[in-house]
Formats: C-alpha cells, sequence, structure tokens
C-alpha cells in the first residue's frame, strides 16, 4: 500500500491539479480519483496456496470527452485463509505447537498480503447510460502483482520470526499481470451518486523470490500463474469543481 500511496502522490496529484483548470468549462472530460473494495476467489496456482481474499483499491482515471477511459489503479489485497504444506514445520514441538524464547507456548497468526499496480485503458459505451457521461465500461491493463505469507505473533517473541528469518517463511512473490474489467461507470447528472462496479480478473504470471525456504530447506523460485476473479464496487470522487447547467430554448 506505501508503494501505492507514493505512487499517487509523485504522478498523479500534479496532474489532477492541471485536469481542475482544464475541466471547468465542460463536463465531458472527466479526471477521478476512485475508492474501491473488490471480493476475489483465486485461480491457478494462488488457489493451492490463498483463499478469497478482499482488497482495497485506490485509482485515478480520466474519462475523455470521446468517453475514453485510462489511468493508473493499485490495490492491497488481504486474507486469513493460507494453505502452504511445510509451513514452519522446522519450528513445530512433537505436540505441533510453536514456542516462544522463553519456552511458552506462542500465539502465531498466518494470513495472506499482496498488492497490485496496474495501468489501465478502456472505452465507456454510452448506449447504456442514464446520460452522456456514463455507461457499459470495458477496460484492460498490465501491471504488477505482489502476494507473500504474513506471519504476526505480536504477543510473544520469536527471534527465528523476525527480522530477515522472515524472509525465509513467507513464499514472497511476483511478477507480470495482466487486468479486465467489465462493469457500470455512473456520472450522474446531479453529482450525488458517483459510482463504478463490475467484475474484474488478473491473470499474474510470477515467479517465487526467495533463495531458500527455511522450514522445507528447499528454494522457492518456481514460475507460477496466479489468477483472480472478483467483484469491484467503488465510489468515485471527481475532480471538478462544477459541472456547468445547459439551457436550450426553441
Amino acid at each position: 500500500m506505501k508503494y501505492i500511496l507514493f505512487l499517487f502522490g509523485v504522478v498523479i496529484l500534479p496532474l489532477v491539479s492541471k485536469a481542475q483548470f482544464q475541466v471547468r468549462d465542460s463536463a465531458l472530460f472527466n479526471p477521478h480519483v476512485t475508492v474501491s473494495y473488490a471480493y476475489h476467489t483465486p485461480g491457478g496456482d494462488m488457489a493451492e496456496r490463498f483463499g478469497n481474499n478482499g482488497g482495497l483499491g485506490l485509482g485515478f482515471h480520466i474519462k475523455s470527452k470521446t468517453n475514453w477511459y485510462y489511468g493508473l489503479q493499485g490495490t492491497y489485497f488481504f486474507g486469513k485463509r493460507v494453505t502452504e504444506p511445510g509451513l514452519l514445520s522446522n519450528l513445530y514441538t512433537d505436540n505441533y505447537e510453536i514456542l516462544d524464547d522463553q519456552g511458552q507456548i506462542a500465539k502465531v497468526f498466518i494470513q495472506e498480503r499482496g498488492f497490485s499496480i496496474t495501468a489501465n485503458g478502456g472505452y465507456i459505451f454510452n448506449a447504456l447510460g442514464v446520460n452522456r457521461n456514463s455507461g457499459l465500461l470495458v477496460m484492460g491493463g498490465i501491471g504488477f502483482m505482489q502476494h507473500k505469507i504474513r506471519i504476526e505473533h505480536q504477543e510473544n517473541e520469536i527471534r527465528f520470526l523476525e527480522g530477515d528469518y522472515l524472509k525465509g517463511y513467507d513464499r514472497l512473490t511476483n511478477g507480470f499481470t495482466t487486468y479486465e474489467f467489465l462493469g457500470y461507470y455512473l456520472m450522474s447528472s446531479n453529482k450525488m451518486v458517483n459510482f463504478i462496479a463490475g467484475v474484474e480478473a488478473y491473470q499474474g504470471f510470477t515467479q517465487g523470490r526467495r533463495t531458500l525456504n527455511f522450514d522445507t530447506g528447499v528454494a522457492d523460485n518456481s514460475k507460477r500463474f496466479d489468477a483472480l476473479l472478483g467483484l469491484r464496487v467503488g465510489w468515485v470522487l471527481h475532480l471538478y469543481t462544477r459541472i456547468p447547467d445547459q439551457y436550450y430554448y426553441n
């Protein structure tokens, strides 16, 4: 998420400042920020390691006067279900427990974490829109995907699960991803309701990035196909000051 926020601050905010002046005479050129939530089901190799996950998204896009749609989107993934054979096996006692540095039974929480950053482009088909700025949105993109296993033990001190030691257990995986979205973009006439909603999919051509897993004793650098399919709903924050009213007289 920190990479997404950095990208937003360095790249996007200067564009916003410029766009606010360009949009003052027309509602059709529409730069906007989208805050969204997604829920995904994994596929491919990712389904063997993780269960369903949620995602918090932050995006900056522009809808042109001719209804072309393009921009950047970042999503932070998180999930609770992790299935990884051999994970932490070298730390378990004969009773399948992990002990902290004081010899007490430790509480260890294992979760999924990840993120994606994509550059997207598409088109809004106005035939289904409630006004000329809304309609069916078809979009695709390319970018970067990363995921890993997060291991927490906040109530206990376990030196073998801190700092660089965690890299031997987290199964860090990342690589190139493609992205598709099919949904609806609404820019309401009264500016009260503005949203985006639809179905999205990722296809990640990724690779394990750890030279050695401490628990299994083998390298984790195999190539993977990590897919996600889910729903995304987002609230659109337009970056113009006012949509000019237009009146027509006979």
